[in-house]
């Protein structure tokens, strides 16, 4: 889930660029970006997914005080959410992500991000049952109401583990 408003700055878009190791100049030189068909400083493709951090309720951001299910190897002291994955004891994996830009993100941009339903569909798998996709939508408008991205999410969840027992017989 994306905050509901999101300022785009020219040092978020740095440090976004820094992060994915993209040294293009064209998200860090001012210069540079005026001579470019973008015409100044823009955001690099994914950069409207680091609205997560301006969102309190994200539930990856670690709370203070709380326990945090991290992405190390072991929990350190909270229980994964759904019981490991939810419906059927099965797991869930991020399996897609597109982005759609109908112009380019620039510095003093300040998004709304409004999430919308998306398709849902089934289908059968070899070794871990009925798999379910889902689809998330997230509109980003910018501060005059124009759609500047349209962001497509793909879940899946598995209707059982995989029995690794029988993966390595």
């Amino acid at each position: 889930m994306a905050a509901k408003t999101f300022p785009v700055e020219a040092s978020h878009i740095l440090m976004f660029a820094r992060s994915v190791g993209d040294d293009n100049k064209v998200y860090s030189d001012p210069d540079y970006a005026k001579t470019t068909e973008a015409g100044g400083i823009i955001a690099p493709p994914t950069f409207a997914q680091s609205s997560a951090q301006f969102d309190p309720d994200y539930f990856l951001r670690p709370k203070i005080g709380q326990p945090w299910f991290g992405s190390g190897k072991n929990p350190t002291g909270a229980a994964p959410r759904g019981g490991g994955g939810g419906g059927g004891g099965g797991g869930g994996l991020h399996a897609e992500q597109h982005f759609e830009y109908h112009r380019h993100l620039k510095p003093g941009d300040v998004l709304t991000a409004t999430n919308l339903p998306g398709k849902t569909w089934e289908k059968e798998g070899k070794r871990s049952g009925k798999l379910v996709f889902s689809e998330s939508v997230t509109e980003y408008r910018d501060q005059n109401g124009e759609l500047v991205i349209t962001a497509r999410g793909v879940g899946v969840r598995t209707e059982r583990p995989v029995d690794q027992s029988k993966e390595n017989a």
